[in-house]
């Protein structure tokens, strides 16, 4: 059962203390044979779910994962899961008990994510924006992780694509377009030199979070990107680490809550 139905079951009085006290000291956990513990209550603790990083798991656990979480949640994320790993854990999953009838596994190649959900899960609307920019067309494939992510989590978002400083002019016209649809935040994805952030940083009010990534002829597969980012002269440029377009989205995403929330006391 998820908190707030929990919390609600308990308001109605249908649930009573007792109860609610038990499922607050044991249900935050959902673990399974000592391999995993899967945080159910991160989202209402910590502002965004516990995805799934497939890098090293066997597609068995995968597959076991997810069938044992969607029990209590509507919705959950794998990460940098390759075709190969896709195709045994949609066979398992189904064995496990995920039926198409009742579940939705859309698996997203380019970008190696997975969005599995209930096919009855209320879609969000947060009523807020992100735009997402990319350098390169080789960096599309680290900004749709980071679209999806966000639009999942019931963002819209605006993506422009190839629009690098090596020709600074493509930028203009879509940044003008984010800026004029009023974009809550801005995830700009850059390889090679990662100078792109520090350029839309100094162009706009909004926040802006750079993402490095392992793209082109810099160095040690980002890590001039990363370092470039990171000792921007631009004040109010934040960085994830190299590839990490879901680490961007969830924090675009904390930071559209909040600029939410405060929009419906309005």
């Amino acid at each position: 059962m998820q908190l707030n139905e929990l919390l609600k079951r308990y308001k109605s009085g249908k649930v009573s203390e007792e109860e609610l006290l038990r499922h607050l000291r044991l249900d935050h956990l959902e673990t399974l044979e000592g391999r995993f513990a899967y945080d159910l209550a991160r989202d209402a603790r910590a502002g965004f779910p516990e995805a799934i990083l497939a890098l090293r798991k066997a597609p068995d656990d995968i597959a076991r994962i997810l069938t044992t979480v969607l029990q209590k949640k509507d919705r959950v994320f794998v990460t940098r899961l390759d075709p190969e790993k896709m195709e045994r854990v949609s066979a398992l999953a189904k064995k496990e008990g995920l039926s198409e009838k009742e579940y939705d596994l859309a698996y997203h190649e380019s970008s190696g994510l997975l969005v599995a959900k209930r096919k009855k899960a209320k879609a969000r609307n947060l009523g807020c924006c992100v735009g997402i920019v990319a350098g390169g067309t080789s960096d599309i494939p680290v900004a749709e992780e980071a679209q999806i992510v966000c639009e999942e989590s019931g963002l819209r978002t605006i993506m422009a694509c190839d629009v690098g400083v090596a020709g600074l002019h493509r930028l203009f016209l879509p940044l003008k377009k984010m800026i004029d649809e009023d974009a809550d935040v801005l995830i700009v994805v850059a390889g090679m030199e990662g100078a792109l952030p520090s350029v839309v940083k100094g162009l706009v009010d909004v926040p802006v979070i750079g993402v490095p990534t392992s793209v082109g002829y810099g160095y040690m597969a980002g890590q001039s990107a990363l370092i470039s980012m990171l000792n921007s002269c631009v004040p109010g440029l934040v960085v994830t680490n190299i590839d990490n377009g879901f680490g961007a989205a969830a924090a675009a995403f904390i930071i559209c809550s909040r600029i939410s929330k405060r929009r419906r006391k309005r």
